[in-house]
């Protein structure tokens, strides 16, 4: 059992958001700015999700600090302000549902050519015919690269829309090929879906070799982080026009007004949008409920990614 803990949360009323506080907690509402008087008292701490840089900064200064729960699957950006002896837990699955969703929305925005029927309705033509027929995701194979929780839940998603998926990871097991196993995987690839964490490993790794391994016409779709995904070698594929690209992040991020990704052919662009949806909040809710009871009751922590066990 612990005494009462200090806790910066970024609710205004974590009771009601939380579905009751469990007891034990001092709760005080921190989402950057000026800090509260507390500082020097904090034990666990939630920082506000897609905050400013400052929210992550912090806790290189609360002395008293033993959690951070961040409400992102990606941890990259606490890191290097993490100190010793401090645990860092993320938000694996809280994400699933919103990330997956949103990749098979690209997929299908793409493949139907949604983005050229807003255009002609906010032009407020009725074309007589196309040309060319739509693209079906039916019959396509999906190569989802990066596959973990949020891998399976896509896979889910894309059960009944009668298309073939190739699993890939870091390390092969059951039914998962590992990355080494890419180039002769990529190939036969008619979308590549990245949901990779950005590490040392996979910063870049989609590059131009990587690209060019793709059959012309692949789509690759980025939900993971825009650091994955070289720039260069992307732009240099897209305005060929011998792929396409639908990107909820990008490197850079924001995206600059100017940008030539913006004017790119062949490309999506949807503003950082994987995790936000209305699946977003009781999910975290219920993780971080969760994990202020198993610290409370001196309980192992779950999602634990750095910093030792709890």
């Amino acid at each position: 059992m612990v005494d009462v803990v200090k806790t910066w949360l970024p609710w205004q009323d974590p009771d009601s958001f939380l579905g009751g506080l469990p007891a034990g907690f001092d709760p005080e509402y921190y989402v950057g700015g000026d800090r509260p008087d507390s500082l020097d008292s904090v034990e666990f701490y939630v920082p506000s999700y897609m905050g400013s840089s400052d929210v992550v900064e912090v806790i290189r200064d609360m002395p008293a600090l033993k959690v951070v729960q961040t409400q992102t699957a990606g941890f990259e950006n606490l890191l290097p302000h993490l100190r010793e002896g401090v645990t860092l837990c993320n938000a694996r699955g809280v994400h699933d549902a919103s990330t997956a969703e949103l990749a098979v929305g690209l997929i299908l925005a793409t493949y139907r050519r949604l983005p050229r029927a807003v255009k002609n309705q906010q032009r407020g033509e009725w074309p007589s015919s196309y040309q060319e027929l739509d693209d079906s995701l039916a019959d396509r194979t999906v190569l989802i690269l990066g596959y973990g929780s949020i891998g399976e839940a896509l896979e889910r998603r894309l059960d009944g829309f009668e298309c073939d998926v190739i699993r890939v990871a870091r390390r092969a097991r059951d039914g998962v090929h590992p990355t080494t196993d890419l180039p002769t995987l990529l190939p036969r690839a008619d979308v590549v879906v990245l949901l990779t964490p950005a590490t040392d490993e996979t910063r870049g790794m989609v590059d131009a070799k990587f690209l060019a391994q793709l059959k012309d016409g692949a789509l690759l779709v980025n939900v993971a982080r825009g650091v994955v995904v070289d720039t260069d070698a992307l732009l240099a594929e897209l305005t060929t026009e011998r792929i396409h690209a639908a990107l909820d992040v990008t490197d850079p991020e924001p995206l600059p007004a100017g940008h030539p990704l913006w004017a790119a052919p062949n490309v999506l662009i949807n503003p950082h949008r994987g995790g936000a949806s209305t699946a977003f909040e009781p999910r975290v809710a219920r993780l971080v409920r969760a994990q202020l009871e198993r610290y409370a009751k001196g309980e192992p922590l779950i999602n634990i990614v750095a910093g030792p066990p709890r």
